[in-house]
């Protein structure tokens, strides 16, 4: 006796080897033995080989069209045999009852399981719907084969274009585009980038990085929507005083000046201009909201993102031949550089140069300065401004020496990169520096004096964090510091300046005490400004490396930073070396470049041998 039972939810045949009533010792073709439970038992048959009875029984399965036998089941519910009768017109042979079975089996989508060897045929609706999905599903499997030819061969469908942004940095990994990218990328031995770097769907490995902050912070672009304007500063007085601004080549939101006047008593009237955006952009207007979304402007090597529309900036920017309106700090120093008296006005202040860096640097250096005389129209001005840096530097009790760390400016033109190194503490940065830690340390203390809530800055135990109360900054020596000398590029600053504004002009404050709105803004700044450093960083890394490619540099020193650690000569790019043998800190070393990849932002280097400190 052999029999055909369900085991598993597969159908199977076996001989029976031993009938307990309630269950069956059997034996498969395979000479494999099993119990089998009497209740799992469709179909008893002699005399066939189980081999051949299986294929007979598949044959007539798979001749049997479920669309046919749908039709032929009725609405109610049916056992297989009294189909099979109905189905073949007689009764059914045992093969030809169990391809009736494996059919109904086969065929979830027309026949619902109900029992042992009972079904039911579907309803019309939810078959439909099947069927729509079984072809849906067919489609999609032609379109990702179709769509994983074309990527393994290099070849990038245009389809897909509309959705690179999305593939490449939020994809829907259930979709057909993305199993077609993700089965490609595994035949090609690529990670997906560099796939679709080869397929030409990224124009470059630029593009790949600045797509990629693009989409996560600007998804609707970078452009301003042309009815945001900034309105007039109104009616203000032109304060008497000429200023001059100092700020790097490609600075456009020239935020602030300075001034420097005798007085009758023989001290100086040294004046902070900053200029005075808020004056035209009220708090919950169109502008200030588009602000409140970008929060800050993002630099990176080349271009950048500006907080505020072109127009604002031309508006209330520091520009040389113009009078524009500005929140002043005036401090009165004596001769031995003590400063004895600040006030503060809103006023216009005509603006007689922007000085830059690059041009200034030849004639306002430690060279210049230590002759007593520096050769420039407001040098004067500036050999003041330096000795007043210098005290207001040493009475925070920050005195360093020039020269002990670098800064590096980047210029990119033509996709060509210039990394070009300054050092850190020279007059012009220390003159800039010190006059703005000074008043953003002054309005601060004014503002907690009068009870007016800000945005400060604070520092202990080396960590910076933002807050709604004055703290001490410990990094700057410092009681209090906010940020009110940037307002045409940070968000934080301009709000603090409309805090200013009201006391200077002894109106409300724009954010009265407990206002929530500031405890957004912080939170909502501190997290946008960070995110804006990191893609700074980040690009300035891979210009790096675009450097080291473009240079052609195959062999570089390096300087030990600590353990496997490295800072590259003449660039900013640290980076690790795990063949580098033990070295102290400040130990040079020279190091073989290699396998410099732009979409990882990685390099290879290795120890060669060290070199002379």
């Amino acid at each position: 006796m052999n029999v055909f039972f369900e085991e598993d939810g597969a159908f199977k045949a076996g001989t029976v080897l031993a009938d307990n009533n309630t269950s069956l010792q059997v034996e498969n073709q395979h000479g494999k033995r099993t119990k089998v439970k009497e209740a799992a038992v469709l179909v008893r048959f002699d005399h066939i080989p189980l081999s051949q009875f299986m294929a007979d029984a598949q044959k007539v399965s798979d001749d049997i069209d479920p669309a046919f036998l749908w039709e032929c089941s009725g609405e109610g519910e049916f056992g297989f045999e009294q189909l099979g009768r109905e189905y073949f017109g007689r009764e059914p042979q045992p093969a030809e009852r169990a391809g009736l079975l494996m059919r109904l089996h086969a065929t979830p989508t027309h026949f619902y399981k109900k029992g042992k060897g009972r079904y039911k045929a579907a309803p019309a609706d939810a078959l439909k719907a099947a069927l729509a999905s079984i072809e849906r599903k067919k489609k999609q499997a032609e379109l990702q084969a179709r769509y994983a030819t074309a990527l393994a061969a290099f070849e990038f469908p245009e389809e897909l274009r509309p959705l690179l942004a999305q593939l490449l940095y939020q994809p829907d990994k259930g979709s057909v585009e993305f199993k077609a990218l993700e089965q490609a990328a595994a035949q090609a031995h690529l990670s997906i980038p560099k796939l679709l770097e080869k397929s030409g769907a990224l124009a470059s490995s630029h593009d790949y990085h600045f797509g990629r902050f693009l989409f996560e912070y600007f998804p609707r672009g970078t452009g301003f929507d042309p009815a945001l304007t900034a309105l007039e500063a109104g009616h203000l007085e032109l304060s008497p005083v000429e200023a001059f601004s100092i700020d790097d080549a490609t600075t456009t939101e020239i935020d602030d000046a300075f001034s420097v006047t005798q007085l009758a008593n023989g001290n100086w009237q040294v004046g902070v201009h900053i200029a005075a955006p808020a004056l035209g952009i009220p708090p919950d207007s169109p502008l200030d909201r588009e602000a409140a979304k970008r929060l800050s402007t993002v630099y990176f090597p080349g271009d950048k993102i500006t907080m505020l529309p072109q127009a604002a900036i031309a508006q209330y920017t520091l520009s040389e031949g113009r009078d524009c309106p500005a929140l002043s700090m005036y401090v009165e120093v004596t001769p031995e550089l003590e400063v004895v008296s600040h006030r503060s006005a809103v006023e216009l202040v005509h603006i007689a140069a922007n000085l830059r860096h690059d041009s200034l640097e030849t004639q306002f250096n430690d060279q210049q300065l230590a002759t007593g005389k520096v050769d420039h129209r407001f040098g004067a001005q500036l050999v003041l401004l330096w000795r007043l840096a210098a005290a207001l530097e040493r009475k925070r009790g920050k005195d360093e020496p020039g020269g002990a760390r670098a800064d590096y400016n980047f210029y990119v033109d033509n996709d060509r990169v210039s990394i070009v190194e300054r050092r850190r503490g020279s007059p012009i940065d220390k003159v800039v520096s010190e006059l703005m830690i000074l008043v953003n340390t002054e309005w601060g203390r004014q503002l907690a004096q009068n009870e007016i809530p800000a945005l400060y800055r604070s520092q202990t135990s080396g960590k910076v964090k933002m807050s709604t109360v004055p703290a001490p900054h410990q990094g700057l020596g410092v009681p209090q510091y906010i940020w009110a000398s940037s307002p045409l590029r940070r968000y934080a600053d301009l709000v603090n300046q409309r805090q200013l504004l009201s006391l200077v002009r002894n109106e409300a404050p724009a954010y009265p005490q407990r206002d929530e709105r500031l405890l957004v803004i912080l939170r909502d700044f501190e997290l946008a400004y960070d995110a804006y450093a990191e893609f700074q960083r980040g690009m300035e890394r891979y210009w790096c490396l675009r450097w080291l490619i473009q240079e052609n540099v195959g062999l570089t020193g390096a300087d030990v930073l600590r353990e496997e650690l490295v800072r590259i000569d003449r660039i900013p790019l640290v980076t690790r070396v795990p063949s580098m043998p033990a070295a102290p800190p400040g130990s040079r070393v020279e190091l073989a470049v290699s396998d410099i990849d732009l979409l990882e932002l990685t390099v290879h280097c290795e120890f060669k041998r060290p070199l002379e400190a």
